[in-house]
């Protein structure tokens, strides 16, 4: 038997391969909510400003996830986005609400990524440093 966090990090989980991965924009619309609230100061408002950014960034784009925790009815994500053509890849905490089964709101905090090479601690912020 499944918990709600483990179920709301599976649905959380699916709508990023969803959306960045697969961009599979008819099938996104089920996961995110037509009244989503957006909190990002890179992303246009609503869930048609979130599909809009991702329509005009290369297709290349790619979400991976290194960390998720859920709680109640909060979802925490620790992922990159590489392939967008920038300099560097992002690595992007997610935050998101879940309400009524949908993606209901969203905030972020992102950063661009420091590669061990780059990094002076001589630690990655993406990879295997994160449990499984």
């Amino acid at each position: 038997m499944t918990t709600i966090q483990e179920q709301n990090k599976a649905f959380v989980q699916e709508a990023f391969d969803t959306l960045f991965n697969k961009r599979d924009y008819t099938a996104a619309e089920r996961f995110w909510s037509a009244n989503y609230i957006q909190h990002s100061a890179h992303i246009p408002p609503g869930r048609e400003g979130l599909f809009n950014l991702v329509k005009s960034v290369p297709d290349t784009l790619r979400y991976d996830n290194a960390l998720i925790v859920a709680e109640g009815d909060h979802v925490l994500l620790h992922g990159r986005f590489s392939g967008m053509g920038a300099p560097a890849n992002l690595i992007v905490v997610d935050i998101l609400r879940i309400e009524n089964g949908k993606l209901a709101e969203h905030w972020d905090v992102i950063q661009d990524e420091a590669t061990k090479e780059s990094s002076k601690s001589g630690l990655p912020m993406f990879g295997s440093s994160f449990p499984a």
